[in-house]
């Protein structure tokens, strides 16, 4: 896995849904300045559950 930029959440969700990185990150940041529901906390609780490998 070398796709990790800040804390590796979007790289793992990536990985467990063999999905493009680059499509979640995009999704992530288009849902924080559009205000969709609270993706930062969302982040953080992500970044709690994943588990430490990545």
């Amino acid at each position: 896995m070398t796709e990790r930029k800040l804390l590796g959440v979007c790289a793992w969700l990536s990985d467990k849904f063999e999905l493009d990185v680059t499509g979640i990150r995009l999704l992530f940041v288009a849902a924080a300045i559009l205000g969709f529901g609270s993706p930062i906390i969302l982040y953080l609780i992500l970044y709690l559950l994943k588990p430490k490998g990545y």
